[in-house]
């Protein structure tokens, strides 16, 4: 306020003090005020993002909004704050793929990547404990945005509750008009006759399976696993099946396909980078 009614060697000279010293003074509370206004934003987004963003992330983030901060600084405002997201836990693989059906050669072949939506799907299943037992959640992602396009959590691990029904989910979400490789591990769910049925329907849509035994053949649908348990699922103790449904749903409708940043989409989220495609289409 006194800036406005006088000049700056006014104030130094009555305040004794050198023009080198005042700007000294300034430019460290400029610094203070910049380092209080980080930790603030790191931790608002923290916040706002579930908790379940690490520096990563968070770095894209507040860019984005037009801060200039490292990913260095948000993790040292992180550990300082006592902020940490996604604690870790081995992950263990639980499709059974002993039976006698007929399998598909591994055509992904770890080639991880799209160039358009709906070229490569990859899909696996896993379980979620609630207190009245095991259920059996069942993904579809896409490869190009990494969107989970078909997902559903069942009571048991029958064909038609699993694979079928979140094929089926996928279909109605995705218009299915040039070729689709569609890839999963060797469970007796995806080389089931049934299943084979429903994919044979969209002459389009060619299968392929991971080789015996290998987790790192569908290594993506596997670490969507890995994340969803490590974010979000460790956090609850659910009920029952309905309890851990809406819980999931929360998560990938209204957080993971929408908002959350991924790091194959460059930090963008996978709607984001969905509709990011059609627009360079148009333009």
């Amino acid at each position: 306020m006194n800036r406005r009614k006088y000049t700056v060697e006014r104030m130094c000279a009555l305040l004794q003090i050198s023009r080198s010293s005042y700007y000294a003074w300034l430019s460290r509370e400029e610094k203070v005020l910049k380092r209080d206004l980080i930790c603030d934003q790191v931790i608002r987004s923290f916040k706002q993002n579930r908790g379940l963003y690490g520096s990563p992330r968070l770095a894209f983030e507040l860019q984005e909004q037009g801060y200039e901060v490292s990913r260095s600084t948000i993790a040292r405002v992180m550990k300082t704050n006592g902020l940490v997201a996604r604690p870790r836990r081995k992950y263990v693989h639980t499709t059974d793929s002993d039976h006698n059906w007929q399998v598909a050669d591994n055509l992904l072949n770890r080639q991880f990547f799209a160039t358009r939506p709906n070229e490569k799907w990859v899909s696996d299943i896993s379980y979620i404990l609630t207190k009245e037992g095991w259920t059996y959640l069942t993904v579809i992602v896409d490869l190009f945005d990494r969107m989970v396009v078909g997902w559903t959590l069942s009571s048991d691990m029958s064909t038609e509750n699993t694979t079928i029904k979140c094929l089926k989910i996928a279909m109605e979400r995705r218009t299915i008009d040039k070729s689709l490789l569609f890839h999963s591990d060797r469970g007796v769910q995806y080389c089931s006759s049934s299943f084979r049925d429903v994919l044979a329907k969209n002459p389009r849509i060619i299968q392929s399976m991971s080789r015996k035994g290998n987790c790192w053949d569908n290594a993506v649908a596997e670490s969507f696993f890995k994340t969803l348990k490590t974010e979000w699922v460790r956090k609850f103790k659910y009920r029952n099946l309905e309890d851990a449904q809406r819980s999931i749903f929360d998560y990938i409708e209204r957080f993971y396909n929408t908002k959350r940043r991924h790091s194959a989409n460059g930090y963008m989220s996978p709607l984001k980078k969905y509709y990011l495609f059609f627009n360079r289409i148009a333009a």
